[in-house]
Formats: structure tokens, C-alpha cells, sequence
């Protein structure tokens, strides 16, 4: 066998991929189910908020929904590379997820700016629960869960301000 300068060569038997723990999978199959759920309470509020300054809110869910939705395909996919399988299904997403409902109807934007805020600080509450975990057995996911709750936590604090007086 042949060595190359860093060592010796291994043969292909011995090469595997990473291999997930069910409990690893299990969190991040929360995560991508709390992530969907918030996109589609995000849209709901979108569609549904009324009162003044309206087209500002309006737009900022718009943001919110599209970085949600983004974030779950990125755990979804990285679920994928890792041989597990997301099950983003609506069934298994209203069955599981841990984010509390979103009213039906219009919503004035007071409200919506606190039902958003709430949601997007329980989203975060789920990534931070998972996040030692993940960490411990995956370094590179976990860096991937950093960046999201870098991202829902600046939404958070840019949505509550609407509420806010100085």
C-alpha cells in the first residue's frame, strides 16, 4: 500500500459517514417542526394583521416567514445529509410542535407584535433546549443552529420595539 505524505492510506471499507443518536435526530426533527410552525403562523399574522402602521408590520413578517422557512430547510437538509429523515408533514407539524396557537381572524398589530415576539422567543427556546445536546455530538450542526438563533433573536427584538415607548 502506497502512503501518502499525511499518513497512510485507509482503505474504503473503513470509511462511514456520521451517524446520528435517535436523540440527536429527535432534536432536530423539533426544531424543523418548531421552525415550519412558526413560517406558517408568521404568513397567518402576515395575512391577517390590521391597524395602524400596517404595511410596516406587514413587510417585516414577510422577512421573518421567508428566514424561518429558510432555517427549516436548512435543518431539514442537514437531516438529510446526516441519513435521518425531517418529516415536515402538516399533520406531524400541528401534532408536535411546541409553539402555542395563533388566533384565528384579524389580528390588530399591538397583538400580532406580541404573538410574533412570543413566538419567535419559544422558537428560540427550542433551538437554545437542543443546542448542548447537538453540540456535544456535532460541532458543525450546531454551528448551523447559531446562526439561526442569531437571526430570530435580532426579529425578536426588532418586532417587540414596536411595542415599546423610550
Amino acid at each position: 500500500m502506497a502512503s501518502s505524505p499525511g499518513g497512510s492510506r485507509r482503505p474504503e471499507s473503513g470509511i462511514t459517514g456520521f451517524t446520528a443518536s435517535p436523540r440527536f435526530t429527535q432534536s432536530l426533527q423539533q426544531i424543523v417542526v418548531d421552525l415550519v410552525e412558526l413560517h406558517l403562523q408568521g404568513k397567518q399574522a402576515h395575512w391577517n394583521v390590521v391597524g395602524h402602521n400596517f404595511r410596516d408590520l406587514h413587510l417585516q413578517l414577510d422577512q421573518i416567514v421567508d428566514d424561518a422557512r429558510e432555517s427549516a430547510d436548512t435543518i431539514a437538509e442537514r437531516m438529510r445529509a446526516l441519513a435521518t429523515c425531517p418529516d415536515g408533514r402538516s399533520d406531524t407539524v400541528s401534532a408536535t410542535t411546541t409553539l402555542p396557537g395563533f388566533p384565528e381572524g384579524e389580528v390588530s398589530v399591538t397583538n400580532v407584535v406580541d404573538l410574533v415576539t412570543t413566538r419567535l422567543r419559544a422558537t428560540v427556546d427550542t433551538l437554545r433546549t437542543h443546542h448542548d445536546r447537538i453540540d456535544n455530538e456535532d460541532p458543525s450542526t450546531a454551528d448551523l443552529l447559531h446562526v439561526i438563533i442569531d437571526s430570530l433573536e435580532k426579529h425578536a427584538w426588532m418586532v417587540s420595539a414596536e411595542n415599546q415607548t423610550a
